[in-house]
């Protein structure tokens, strides 16, 4: 099973999903990790993840071809991560076949009603036992 990481800015999610992931998961599944910079993709990559990839074409590329995309909501929001995660990115992310597994951080002027605001750490044990049980149904 493939599992794209999408992160940007200084990517301290994207490590923190990924850490998460390799810790849970072992080697059960190829982790991606998608950068909107270079600085979140080599995080990731320390963390665990199997290939890194960096920017728009890298994202574009790579998301239809992995079954799982993780990340925060924002990854489907057009300019958001400060304008790192370019309208391209986010119609690929959004229109892509995979599963999307997203945490409802209340970032980039995205609220969710109906989730409530639980530290980054609760949020990442919860993804993860999301895609734990994902993966866990495709054996």
């Amino acid at each position: 099973m493939k599992i794209a990481v999408v992160d940007g800015q200084g990517g301290g999610i994207g490590r923190i999903i990924v850490e998460k992931l390799r810790r849970e998961m072992g080697e059960m599944c190829e982790i991606i990790g998608l950068g909107t910079n270079s600085i979140a993709t080599s995080l990731m990559l320390k963390a665990g993840a199997n290939e890194g990839a960096t920017g728009e074409n890298a994202v574009v590329y790579s998301v239809p071809r992995v079954d799982i995309i993780v990340g925060s909501v924002a990854i489907i929001a057009a300019n958001s991560y400060s304008g790192e995660l370019t309208p391209r990115m986010a119609e690929a992310i959004a229109t892509a076949d995979a599963i999307k597994v997203l945490m409802p951080l209340n970032r980039y002027g995205i609220e969710i009603t109906g989730t409530v605001d639980e530290p980054l750490p609760i949020q990442v044990d919860k993804l993860v036992g999301r895609i734990k049980d994902l993966v866990m149904s495709e054996s």
